[in-house]
């Protein structure tokens, strides 16, 4: 197979990380499909710089009857590797929880990605080839954060790895998970000069939060021909922690 050809999915393709990745696979010519919500400014500006980007909106927090068949033809294209750094956030803690925002969260960041991985594993099998990776959060080690209730528990749930995986090695299919520990992304970046993030940083042992291009460094590997023999693993890069 010409790996000069491959097709990526990224969903949650406008984050600070997936922007980064999005920028390495251009460098490898790969075509790439990126998933956004609402923020495409950045995805833009490489859109115009490649033909190899393609964007596709979607807004996975919507309650819809037939999201089955729009997740169905929205991401219908054969795609040869799908990472998911979906991260809906409520900021809701685990005391003002309810049914609803549970299932808001489980649905944006857990259920529609499986549910998209599930559709397109089928054509990674026929042609013997492909790579899934999901990523989830450090957080969910400690329990998630005060008030990150509903997402880390999504993010947990993200990380089964279903039985299938097993038959799907034997076609060279591989599916990972990969914990991210705190990134300088924008969320973090508003949170800086907050007290409270200068004594979570403190606990990294190496007393820095992670670059986004550190964190898609390690995305690639594990989703392209660097990755010949890893799959049903969750692995964590979070500077020690």
């Amino acid at each position: 197979m010409n790996f000069k050809d491959k097709h990526v999915l990224i969903l949650g393709g406008s984050s600070d990380i997936g922007i980064e990745v999005i920028k390495i696979f251009l460098d490898l010519n790969w075509k790439i499909s990126a998933h956004f919500n609402r923020n495409s400014k950045n995805l833009n500006i490489l859109k115009k710089k490649s033909n190899n980007l393609n964007l596709i909106k979607f807004d996975f927090t919507k309650n819809n009857a037939k999201i089955e068949s729009l997740i169905k033809n929205k991401f219908k294209d054969k795609y040869d590797a799908i990472i998911n750094l979906v991260g809906y956030i409520d900021n809701i803690g685990f005391e003002n929880t309810n049914l609803k925002s549970i299932v808001k969260s489980l649905t944006a960041n857990m259920i529609l990605p499986i549910l998209i991985e599930k559709n397109c594993v089928k054509k990674m099998l026929s042609q013997k080839w492909g790579r899934i990776l999901n990523c989830s959060s450090i957080g969910i080690k400690f329990g998630g954060g005060f008030n990150s209730f509903n997402y880390s528990l999504s993010k947990h749930s993200l990380e089964f790895i279903p039985n299938n995986y097993k038959h799907w090695a034997k076609k060279n299919v591989f599916i990972n998970n990969l914990r991210i520990g705190v990134t300088d992304t924008k969320i973090h970046k508003r949170m800086k000069k907050n007290l409270q993030m200068k004594e979570r940083i403190k606990l990294i042992p190496i007393k820095r939060m992670a670059q986004p291009k550190e964190i898609a460094f390690y995305i690639i590997n594990l989703v392209t021909e660097n990755n010949s023999y890893m799959t049903g693993q969750t692995l964590t890069v979070s500077g020690g922690e």
